[in-house]
């Protein structure tokens, strides 16, 4: 039986970003139509079984309701049995579950942060990563029939993951010798005290950006290094670099319609065999992927490190291609 597991997240792209940029609205509504565009491609092309994370907007159900109803519906649907809490613990619990039912491809529709939460937990599944949230520098924005086949390719474990996916960079983030979180894309040391709300937005906080990957086509903080230095996701380094202190001033895009002069120094890279120390002068947080989980105080020490522990991301253009070359569409 060839099954994919779907991670929508019905809180991604709500956060307080919403009200001081013009980012794109993407309301659970329309997530459930790209899920239910996602499971039409990839039943037609062999998937026999779809597990849905659970959420109190109640998306897999109703996915369920209206292909029934529509006469659609091929395959088999499960919403995951789980208690929900309305927070990461969700994303983080079912894909848990996700691993231990051995689905073949896991489909995320959320920004940044969702797949920070799915890349926690997850060992070997593979995923494809939709674009629904405020910051999305890892997922794309992809038509939803077309997640669906990709994820059929594979999920059908006919071709060698390692020529469409790639094993991703993450930072890792030490205190006390103990790893305490990762970031995908980037992590932020700001000089605010408390986490309050979540989501970080104002770049006079910022002291240090450290990022496994930068380019100026991408918005938030791993622009403010791509302005002066491109990392590509293949490349076996990472990099990070002194914000509002000495150097030069660029506009970057920080946010969606959003430019901002920003004072930044040289990036300097970090290798895999690298550690960066940061003893703290005064108290602050830490932002993963743009949201503050860290609290530190004056004198701690805090270690990053850039390793490729990360999850295997989906080139779905790559895998599309593969499985043509290979008769996959075939009748």
């Amino acid at each position: 039986m060839t099954s994919i597991g779907i991670i929508a997240n019905p809180a991604s792209g709500k956060d307080i970003r919403r009200l001081v940029s013009h980012a794109t609205v993407i309301d659970n509504g329309e997530k459930t139509n790209i899920v239910e565009r996602i499971i039409l491609g990839a039943q037609a092309l062999g998937v026999d079984k779809v597990y849905i994370m659970a959420d109190f907007h109640n998306m897999g159900n109703r996915v369920k309701k209206d292909l029934t109803i529509s006469h659609e519906l091929k395959c088999e649907i499960v919403v995951l049995d789980m208690v929900n809490f309305n927070s990461m613990k969700d994303t983080l619990n079912a894909t848990e579950i996700l691993e231990n039912h051995k689905v073949g491809c896991i489909v995320t529709l959320g920004g940044d942060g969702t797949n920070r939460a799915v890349a926690k937990v997850l060992k070997d599944t593979p995923i494809i990563a939709v674009s629904t949230g405020t910051n999305n520098v890892y997922p794309v924005m992809i038509e939803g029939t077309i997640v669906g086949m990709a994820a059929a390719a594979v999920a059908s474990n006919r071709f060698d993951k390692n020529t469409y996916a790639l094993k991703d960079k993450i930072i890792e983030i030490y205190r006390d010798d103990q790893l305490i979180d990762i970031a995908l894309v980037d992590a932020v040391i700001s000089n605010d005290s408390f986490i309050g709300s979540k989501a970080i937005w104002e770049m006079e906080s910022v002291e240090k950006i450290f990022v496994t990957r930068s380019h100026p086509a991408s918005i938030g903080f791993s622009a403010v290094v791509g302005c002066k230095k491109i990392i590509m996701p293949e490349d076996d380094f990472g990099a990070y670099m002194n914000v509002n202190a000495n150097g030069s001033s660029f506009k970057v895009p920080v946010a969606a319609g959003v430019l901002e002069s920003i004072v930044v120094d040289e990036p300097i890279e970090l290798g895999f065999d690298d550690e960066y120390e940061y003893i703290a002068d005064d108290s602050g947080t830490i932002a993963l992927d743009g949201e503050r989980e860290i609290e530190f105080k004056k004198d701690q020490k805090i270690i990053f490190k850039i390793s490729r522990n990360g999850p295997y991301h989906v080139d779905f253009i790559k895998a599309l291609k593969i499985a043509q070359i290979n008769d996959f569409f075939k009748n």
